[in-house]
């Protein structure tokens, strides 16, 4: 069973804080076309209020094995007209390619969970 890395990362010798990892993956999920929010949507109606905002990292989960090895969860709500399944698949190698570059960590696997289409207002 993983264990979700709210503590400190370490990889050979390189000490990541909290929320780090999840903010790179939040920024190179965010820059896939069709993706409209990363997280789940608290709002209802299309209002948007200052005191509801979610973290840049809400809707981003970090497991680690006992091996090292690292799986990551992200929800996401997609822009209506996208195909779900390409959406995904761009949004796993973005984050595979983007943590492999950035931090040097291999990413085992990448679970998407689409909450819900965004339509166009």
């Amino acid at each position: 069973m993983g264990q979700n890395t709210d503590e400190r990362f370490s990889l050979k010798g390189l000490t990541i804080a909290p929320g780090v990892v999840e903010a790179i993956v939040s920024s190179a999920v965010a820059q896939v076309e069709g993706v409209a929010t990363i997280g789940a949507q608290r709002l209802s109606g299309g209002i948007r209020s200052a005191f509801n905002r979610r973290l840049p990292t809400q809707g981003v989960l970090i497991t680690a094995d006992e091996e090292g090895g690292i799986t990551v969860a992200v929800r996401t709500h997609i822009f209506y007209g996208y195909r779900i399944p390409e959406v995904a698949e761009q949004i796993r190698k973005a984050v595979a390619e983007t943590l492999k570059g950035q931090v040097g960590i291999t990413v085992e696997a990448v679970d998407i969970f689409v909450d819900g289409i965004q339509f166009p207002e």
